[in-house]
């Protein structure tokens, strides 16, 4: 990349944002919208930026459930010490707030699963490593994921890249994904959209899954 040329025309001329062909049985990923990141006494408050994702996570999950596509919650869950948590635990010390029995790991904004929908309980970043996930979208025939949840940065950004590494095309939903800070934010959704799914707008999401599904 030469001084005068901007980090967007370089990525355009090399290919990156790529648009790709949407599959027609998507899913509904919304990962870790636990209270932790709702309660201002919690070290992991996310105000507004995780609020906002969790509204428009929650507009995209009446449409999901309307047309009846698969949903899939995450969810964070240690053992009293963390003795399940390996080097994340020990790395970042807030993870403490997701031992069992804390409510703050609990799903917030009044998210709970139906019968028919699946949580998935994960103690690493990505809701994919070392879950049933990867195989219980592929038994369901699922093509596509539209991924929701908090933190951008975080659990949202592994999600995506092993989500694309198990064969899954990835949409990623700007307005139903947030993080603390815009800065992290908005990087890593520059990122995911280079590389690894197609970042697009809840509106355009609730239009796709009424379309594919009609």
């Amino acid at each position: 990349m030469t001084e005068a040329e901007t980090l967007e025309a370089n990525y355009s001329r090399a290919g990156y944002h790529s648009q790709q062909q949407w599959g027609s049985k998507p899913a509904l990923v919304l990962v870790d919208f636990a209270q932790a990141y709702y309660d201002p006494d919690s070290p992991l408050f996310g105000a507004e930026g995780c609020q906002t994702a969790l509204d428009a996570a929650k507009d995209l999950l009446k449409v999901a459930r309307q047309v009846r596509i698969p949903v899939v919650f995450t969810e964070v869950r240690y053992r009293k010490g963390g003795c399940d948590g390996g080097v994340f635990y020990r790395k970042t010390p807030p993870l403490s707030v997701f031992e069992n029995g804390n409510p703050l790991g609990d799903l917030a904004g009044g998210l709970q699963p139906l019968d028919n929908e699946i949580l998935i309980t994960k103690q690493y970043p990505s809701a994919f490593f070392g879950t049933s996930l990867a195989a219980t979208l592929t038994a369901l025939k699922v093509d596509t994921v539209l991924l929701t949840g908090v933190t951008t940065s975080g659990c949202v950004r592994a999600s995506c890249v092993d989500s694309m590494s198990h064969g899954f095309i990835t949409l990623v939903v700007r307005e139903a994904v947030g993080d603390r800070a815009d800065g992290p934010h908005e990087a890593n959704l520059f990122d995911m959209s280079a590389k690894y799914a197609d970042v697009i707008d809840l509106i355009d999401a609730k239009k796709y899954l009424i379309e594919i599904t009609a």
